[in-house]
């Protein structure tokens, strides 16, 4: 982010920030991977803009960002659907537009989902920091979240891919397949069961940590742990009874079981449930 750069932050929405593949490395010294956690949608983002595979992206949250160009760019934008515009023009989602200097840019709120992303051609060119350009929300390690009046820098441009074409995303249906996790046996045959197929709705304070779901609660065998690693997917049960899967920006420990992982597979719909949507849980 610099006076000097290329694309101005007029409206950020009400959370934005520069995501890339993420931080990995550093989980030994508490600093969390971080990243893009649509990772499909930010893939195709970069793909429609012929961006290298880890070059940064703006990470929208429900309320979208308003952006100004300074000079010509290529953009394309991704993952939760919502209106595109360039100036008073709309222009389609899921596919590379051509923005010429000074024409503001307006990324509309999420109709469905949570998360949009926008690529542009030459990547952000924030400094990394442990590796990466990614804003890590629980540390605050990266890139600090955007605000009016930021100016990103882009990297050097690269060729755009022939003919590039709006792509069509069907939906996934809403649900998670589940691997027994490291505390496994902290849940009895009669946990497991009502585990198996059993829906979930998205708590409100779900975010980039974790994915909170409130529903039946899945009784647990008592007792103490001591805190532990844990991983991107990660299901910890809290005496509540109530899961909690683990997202890019999750802690490195935690002091209740991990009873079950999510499929990585999976993760990319986990950062598009919004508060109050259905989720089933399926044990593979």
């Amino acid at each position: 982010m610099t006076a000097g750069g290329d694309v101005e932050v007029v409206d950020p929405g009400p959370l934005s920030t520069v995501q890339d593949l993420g931080r990995r490395g550093w989980a030994h010294l508490g600093v969390p991977r971080a990243g893009a956690l649509d990772r499909g949608a930010a893939a195709l983002a970069r793909r429609l803009v012929g961006g290298r595979p880890d070059d940064a992206v703006v990470e929208t949250t429900v309320g979208g960002i308003v952006l100004r160009p300074r000079r010509a760019v290529t953009l394309a934008v991704t993952g939760a659907p919502c209106t595109v515009r360039v100036g008073a023009r709309a222009v389609p989602h899921s596919a590379a537009v051509t923005v010429p200097g000074g024409a503001v840019v307006t990324v509309g709120p999420a109709t469905t989902g949570v998360r949009s992303y926008v690529a542009f051609n030459g990547g952000i060119a924030v400094t990394p920091v442990l590796g990466s350009r990614s804003t890590d929300t629980l540390a605050w390690v990266g890139p600090p979240r955007l605000a009016a009046g930021d100016v990103l820098a882009l990297g050097s441009t690269g060729p755009l891919p022939e003919a590039p074409a709006a792509v069509v995303v069907r939906p996934r249906d809403p649900v998670l397949r589940l691997r027994r996790g490291p505390r496994a046996e902290w849940l009895d045959d009669d946990g497991w069961r009502r585990l198996e197929g059993a829906s979930y709705a998205v708590a409100p304070d779900s975010d980039r940590i974790g994915l909170r779901l409130t529903g039946p609660p899945i009784l647990r065998r008592g007792g103490e742990l001591a805190s532990e690693g844990i991983v991107h997917g990660a299901v910890q049960l809290p005496p509540s009874g109530q899961p909690v899967v683990f997202l890019a920006d999750h802690p490195t420990t935690g002091g209740y079981p991990v009873v079950a992982v999510v499929e990585d597979d999976d993760l990319d719909l986990c950062a598009q449930l919004r508060p109050g949507d259905e989720v089933l849980l399926r044990l593979g």
